[in-house]
Formats: structure tokens, sequence, C-alpha cells
């Protein structure tokens, strides 16, 4: 008697090895079939993940959800030149998809504070991304950091480089906002008591005739003062070198910078110890080849060669006491009394990009201390001088 097996029958004579194959085969290509699923998508962010939820729903064929998309793209090619540090308040419509793009350049060694508020009581999403411009003629843009739900971010660059900061809402939401951009220095000046006005020489400058350059910045002070530990770090070195003198060298373990303090009187830390923002860690003294000049620490910054350490503890800036700008204006239609040039970007050498002539109307989109951004029945945007709208 034949023995049947689930897809064919066993000839006589048949070898088990031989229906063993068969049987496998059939059962390998049935389950490859079954095993075949899509690919899983993993989101890189808010906004993506926001994107694919879009997707989903089928939103993105749509008038709406194209127009969204095209609002992600526009801040590339139409981006807000800012100076830091930089307060708008600003309104978003939720009329119509739209975002905002703030251009902004930073220097190796300080840190940028970004803090997003909104002004009216909503739940509006707000996706917040930072880009770096890879290369601003090939308008490429990197993806470096995305802020999280309390709309805070915070980054400091390894590079001196332009950055791209893009605001988008959901889809029909809004609202009334205010931006806050801030950067101020990575590591605290290292001479207590002591700023900026205290260096009395730069990186770069000539030594030895110009035959070698300066690779860090000398602070001076009195002997004795303390020089402080200006991050968290480990010691990685504590003695005397030829050149240096009384020196010690710190780690910064968060970016792997070397910090390089020369010419101390005494030395108030050892080896291995790990030290906090503030902590004595010796005192300005001439010791080494600064026998001959007054006391000073030579500060130097080195992570695969010197580094310019000046941005690293000099603020561009000493004033930021923002006062918050009148945001009852935001959103209201203005009629104009009299001829005001539109420009394209904050400065009053920037190209005109209209004319408004007395009757015409505005909206009110943004508003800092010295500027406003408008735009026109026409769709025209622009900026207009605060001084003007205030005199309107």
């Amino acid at each position: 008697m034949k023995k049947r097996y689930p897809f064919f029958v066993r000839k006589e004579g048949m070898p088990i090895k031989l229906l063993a194959f068969f049987v496998a085969i059939v059962v390998l290509s049935g389950c490859s079939k079954k095993e075949i699923v899509p690919e899983r998508f993993y989101p890189r962010n808010d906004h993506e993940a926001y994107w694919y939820s879009l997707k989903q729903a089928n939103l993105l064929n749509t008038a709406l959800g194209k127009e969204w998309l095209e609002a992600a793209d526009r801040p590339f090619n139409e981006q807000i030149q800012i100076n830091l540090p930089y307060q708008e308040s600003f309104e978003i419509s939720n009329k119509l998809p739209d975002a905002h793009g703030y251009r902004f350049d930073v220097k190796r060694g300080q840190k940028v504070l970004v803090n997003i508020e909104l002004i009216t009581p909503d739940t509006t999403k707000v996706f917040v991304d930072l880009f770096r411009v890879k290369n601003d003629s090939l308008n490429e843009f990197i993806q470096v950091a995305s802020a999280d739900s309390t709309l805070d971010l915070s980054f400091q660059p390894r590079r001196n480089a332009s950055y791209l900061l893009r605001l988008q809402p959901e889809l029909l939401r809004g609202g009334k906002f205010s931006i806050t951009i801030e950067n101020t220095p990575s590591l605290a000046f290292p001479v207590a008591g002591k700023n900026k006005y205290a260096i009395g020489s730069v990186f770069g400058d000539p030594r030895d005739g110009g035959r070698r350059e300066h690779h860090g910045v000398d602070i001076f002070a009195k002997r004795h003062t303390p020089i402080i530990a200006p991050v968290e770090a480990d010691v990685r070195f504590v003695g005397t070198k030829k050149l240096g003198g009384k020196v010690v060298w710190l780690r910064n373990p968060k970016t792997g910078d070397n910090l390089y303090f020369a010419h101390l009187q005494e030395q108030k830390i050892k080896r291995f110890q790990k030290v906090n923002v503030g902590d004595t860690i010796g005192t300005v003294g001439n010791t080494g080849n600064a026998r001959t000049t007054p006391p000073h620490l030579h500060f130097g910054i080195y992570n695969n060669g010197p580094i310019d350490p000046y941005a690293f503890i000099v603020p561009d800036y000493t004033n930021t006491n923002f006062t918050e700008p009148d945001t009852l204006g935001l959103g209201r239609i203005w009629e104009v009394t009299k001829q005001l040039a539109i420009k394209s970007q904050m400065s009053h050498s920037s190209p005109e990009l209209d004319t408004l002539f007395s009757g015409d109307q505005i909206v009110l989109k943004a508003i800092n201390h010295q500027y406003v951004r408008i735009e026109t029945e026409n769709g025209i945007k622009g900026f207009l001088s605060k001084s003007d709208l205030d005199r309107l």
C-alpha cells in the first residue's frame, strides 16, 4: 500500500533521503513566500515620524499634504540671516502650512542655547531641527540635532560653521511663539576675577623671531592669582617642563580636548584627580621660559593639534538682557501711511525687495528689538525697521 504525504505520493523504491529532500524544498519555498514583509520604518526624529504618519494616512498626496512638504523645504531657500544673540516673537498661521528657518554662524568653542516658547495657550506640536550648512553653493545641509518636547536645544560645534534652525508645526496648527538663540563660551575663564581684557597675547602671535607661533593665549594677573578649572575634567599630568615651567594638563572627557596650563607658581592638584568647574588647580606665576616676563597663565587647547582657545573662554557680547517684544500686533493687518522700502534681510544695507506706499496693507509676522517681518497683500515677505512700524 502506498503511503501518502501532504504534497505528493512516494513512488515505490524512492529512497527516504531523496523524499526528505523534496519535502524540504517544498516546505522552504512555501515559507519564503510567507516571510516576505515590508521593511520596518525607523524615524530619525519627530519631524520624520510625523511625515510618516501623514504618509500612512494617505495625506501626503492631498493638496494640504503637499503644501506641508513644500513648507518644510522652504527654509532651506528662504533663510532669515541672524546674528547671535537673537530674540524674536512671531506668529505661524494655522490656515496654511508654514515653516521658519533661521541661519547663523557659530565658532568652535562656543555653546549654543535655543529656547522656544508658545505664547498662545495651545497644544500645538512644533518640530525644531538643526542643520549644519555643508556646502553653501550646492545648498547641502546635514541634520545634526532636534529639540525635545520642551523645545529646548543646545549644541557645541566641532568647527566654525553656519547652521540652519528650522521650525515647523503640525498640519493646520499654529500660534504665537517666542524664540531665543544665544551663543556662550563653552569653558569658564581660567583665571579667577579676570576676563578678556587680561589677555595680552593671542593664538598665532609670532615667537622666537617668527620661527614659531603662539599656540594659546597669555592671561596676565598678579602672582598667586588662582587658576581655576574651566570645565569638569580629569587631571592627566602635573609636573615641570623646560618651556612651560610648572604645568598642568586636564582632559575634557566629553569633547576629548586637552587643556594646557603653563608657567604656574604653584600646582594645587594631583595626577588622576577629577576637578569640577571653579576648582583651583594652581596659581599664576612665570616659571619656565617666562622668567623674564610678568606673571601670566599660558592657556592652550589641543585635540589633533593646537586650537585657538579664545572663543572657548571669551563671549562675543556682554549684555543679553532681552525684554519681550509687544506681541499684540502679531497677525494684525496694518495700513501703511508713508512710503517704505521692504528689505530682504535685517540690515539697512540689504537689497530692497519692494516699495510700500501710503494706503498699502501689510500683515505683521514677527517682531524683535530692531526689525519686524511683514507680508504684503501680494505675498512679498521682507523686513521693515521697527522704528518705521512705530510711526505708522
